[in-house]
């Protein structure tokens, strides 16, 4: 039995590297999002930056795994087989949560993760023996560090206000100072700024990393015998002054003598301070609980006495982490960061919710966030009001964006927010998370990053009145993953910990390879579901000027939706022959899916008609034309794979074999229309889309006859009112199908003789 405590050891070194990398990949994004939005400096650049941050910051974080030993729970109230319990079902129940989120791509917080799974746990076993011992619930207090755990969560909960307000009056007040045109500043306006923020920025720099060492302890003469640490804590104000002196004295020498961008170089400090907070203040939980695991084993082992009998007030103590441990958890972190896919994936949510202007709005609207919208308007309209006219309209001149004027043969992409935004993003985040870790607070970088990025955004002024609704049902959804975070974490750890307690060996290993299982299934599915649908059957927004450009990429999307269509139908009528819910299921996701892609074309359509030629205008009306026919196309698909699914998913009767087979020769005939069409326009062949024009008629009467031979079925032997309902709809939404179809087909046909679009379509080149 005693074999079992060292082979949970080996376990909970493996689970720490799954974890480290399984953490990285979720946070990563809460230090990079800031640099890689406003493309300051390069990706490389940036990578290399972070990578330093974290290798540091790792190196410094000693102090932080104090928490994992007794931030949440008493030690002293548990023995060393209830710990090692403990901090395997914290370990199984931490990899396997954060790695879910991951795969849904939505951001979670590890520090949430953490402080809840080790609640849950403690709570479990504290459950489990006062029943054994007889004992009242009201005993589970003394078992529970709760002053430090409530200190723990109210800090963590106290951030989310705190990172939105701060944000939000910092960017505020920075851009009223800088304007969008902060470039065009005079030299010391720069200087003041990059001296703010650099000397904020170094100052906690210096107190995370003095603090992490063993130098900070150390009194020193010259100090006045006080120690390093007290020194920095004592003498805040004075070293402050003196990094804002020294910072804007040699950002103003940058500017004029080396004609160095101070931005860039505040983003680039930014950055390494935050990844450098981020290592500190995040590693506790990911190598925090399998190295006091580690501590107490060694402990248990040199005192001869039996697990089930050895007190665990050893981890009480203050003990200091090897710092070779430090070190390969920190290579390991960076290791990750180059690797991971995941972690550049989702980058998305946050940087798209603070874009400025357009972005594909990934969250919908809700009552919640429509009534913020509504409440924040009427509070930004009595605002204005009762400030004087000439004092708004300063205001309002300071946050004026400027218009970025090109050629219209060339491209830009635009950044999803300026320098200044960014430097504050940086600036902002990497002081509250390193306060936090000064206090030893195990502060959520997620939630403090995030909702520093969403306060600036508002302050900025990124959230207009097209955008301003689905940014605030993101913000909403992401909170309230948060909230479900904690939740499922203090349940699951809780049960697992059940699970331990009484299977013991048995119910680990089984538990260690449901996970195992869980994660490579998970990994499976990200691959299948990234490679889903490829590049060349995808939807692309019409970007051209000219009426070629024009012709060109509908005729491609028209090619790829039909192809599509042609999958979707057919995988609905084989769903309903086999009765297969599974592929009807993906064939309605596939269904909706399409629908999407052509709403996201039509959204763009205002911006495509402003990137019109003058003498290319009329091309709007075709444009728009066809896509209201590939909308009608898709809603018939879309109704076909949501009748069909709904009927076997009730379990009604199965279509008859005439029906079926009616059905099959409808998609049979389908079929080749479709691919002869595909091929029509993947040729850009017009005598090809005449000949499929004159089936029109014999495409209708097929439709007709089906109807007709149902209707007679219906009277003489047909007996249930479910299926009728189900081939009448089938065969009604079918004919829509190939009426908008030859519809489309005949705008495109008589466009090209047309005085609209005169030009002849050439085939492609070879």
């Amino acid at each position: 039995m005693d074999n079992i405590y060292f082979l949970m050891i080996i376990a909970l070194a493996f689970l720490a590297v799954a974890d480290l990398v399984v953490g990285v990949s979720n946070d990563a994004v809460n230090f990079l999002n800031s640099a890689i939005g406003s493309k300051a400096i390069s990706f490389k650049t940036i990578m290399i930056v972070a990578s330093l941050g974290i290798a540091l910051g790792a190196i410094f974080s000693s102090g932080m795994m104090e928490v994992a030993r007794k931030g949440i729970f008493n030690p002293g109230e548990f023995m060393f087989d209830e710990i090692m319990f403990i901090f395997m079902a914290v370990m199984i129940t931490d990899i396997l949560l954060l790695d879910f989120f991951n795969t849904l791509g939505m951001p979670t917080s590890t520090t949430v993760s953490i402080v809840f799974e080790l609640l849950g746990a403690s709570v479990a076993m504290a459950l489990i023996k006062i029943g054994a011992d007889g004992g009242s619930f009201d005993d589970v207090v003394n078992y529970i560090n709760t002053s430090k755990a409530t200190e723990i969560i109210f800090g963590i909960l106290l951030s989310v206000v705190v990172a939105f307000s701060v944000g939000a009056f910092v960017q505020w007040i920075s851009r009223l100072l800088l304007s969008y045109n902060f470039e065009k500043k005079a030299n010391w306006v720069g200087a003041i700024f990059g001296g703010a923020a650099l000397s904020a920025i170094t100052y906690f720099i210096l107190m995370k990393g003095i603090k992490g060492t063993a130098f900070a302890e150390e009194s020193l003469d010259f100090i006045g015998d006080m120690t390093i640490k007290d020194y920095l804590e004592a003498k805040w104000a004075i070293l402050i002054t003196a990094n804002f002196i020294l910072w804007s004295i040699l950002s103003y020498l940058l500017i004029n003598f080396v004609k160095t961008n101070i931005y860039k170089f505040i983003i680039g400090v930014g950055t390494f301070a935050l990844a450098l907070a981020f290592a500190g203040n995040d590693l506790v939980n990911f190598i925090g609980v399998p190295i006091a695991a580690w501590q107490s084993y060694e402990a248990w082992e040199a005192s001869g006495v039996a697990a089930t009998e050895f007190s665990m007030n050893v981890l009480s103590s203050k003990v200091p982490t090897p710092t070779l441990l430090l070190f390969f958890s920190g290579m390991v972190m960076v290791a990750t960061l180059w690797l991971s896919k995941k972690a550049r994936y989702v980058a998305d949510t946050e940087i798209n919710l603070a874009r400025e202007g357009e972005a594909k709005e990934r969250f919908q609207p809700n009552f919640l966030s429509r009534g913020i919208v509504r409440f924040a308007t009427s509070i930004s309209q009595v605002s204005s009001s009762l400030l004087p006219k000439s004092t708004q309209e300063k205001i309002d001149a300071q946050f004026k964006k400027p218009v970025i004027s090109l050629a219209r043969d060339k491209k830009y992409e635009v950044p999803a927010f300026d320098m200044v935004r960014a430097a504050v993003n940086l600036m902002v985040a990497g002081i509250l998370i390193s306060i936090a870790t000064s206090y030893k607070l195990p502060l959520s970088t997620t939630y403090v990053t995030f909702m520093v990025a969403m306060g600036t955004s508002l302050a900025d002024r990124a959230w207009g009145a097209e955008s301003a609704v689905y940014r605030v049902a993101g913000v909403l959804n992401v909170i309230g993953g948060w909230f479900g975070t904690a939740i499922i974490a203090f349940i699951a750890a809780g049960t697992i910990l059940a699970l331990i307690s009484f299977g013991k060996g048995v119910a680990i290993a089984m538990l260690l390879f449901f996970a195992i299982l869980l994660l490579v299934r998970n990994y499976i599915s990200y691959n299948k579901k990234s490679k889903e649908i490829r590049a060349e059957d995808s939807l692309n927004k019409a970007e051209s000027c000219s009426i070629q450009g024009v012709i060109e990429e509908s005729a491609n999307n028209i090619a790829n939706v039909l192809k599509r269509s042609n999958k979707i139908y057919s995988n609905s009528i084989n769903g309903l022959a086999k009765q297969d819910l599974d592929l009807l299921k993906k064939n309605k996701k596939q269904g909706s899916k399409l629908a999407a892609e052509i709403d996201e074309l039509r959204d763009h359509i205002f911006y495509f008609i402003k990137n019109l030629d003058e003498t290319s205008v009329g091309a709007s009306n075709f444009y728009i034309t066809v896509l209201g026919y590939l909308t009608d196309i898709t809603q018939s698909l879309e109704y076909i794979g949501k009748v069909s699914h709904k009927h076997i998913n009730n379990n009604h009767k199965k279509l008859k074999y005439n029906q079926i087979k009616e059905l099959q020769e409808i998609d049979n005939t389908l079929e080749e229309i479709f691919n002869q069409t595909k091929k029509a326009f993947d040729e850009r062949s017009f005598e090809q889309v005449g000949s499929i024009i004159g089936r029109k008629q014999e495409l209708f009467d097929m439709v007709s006859q089906k109807i007709e031979k149902q209707v007679a079925r219906t009277r003489t032997e047909e007996s249930s009112p479910k299926n009728t309902t189900l081939y009448f709809s089938l065969l009604l939404e079918t004919k829509d199908l190939i009426t908008t179809t030859i519809n489309l087909l005949e705008q495109y046909y008589n466009a090209h003789d047309s005085s609209i679009l005169p030009i002849k379509i050439e085939g492609p080149k070879e």
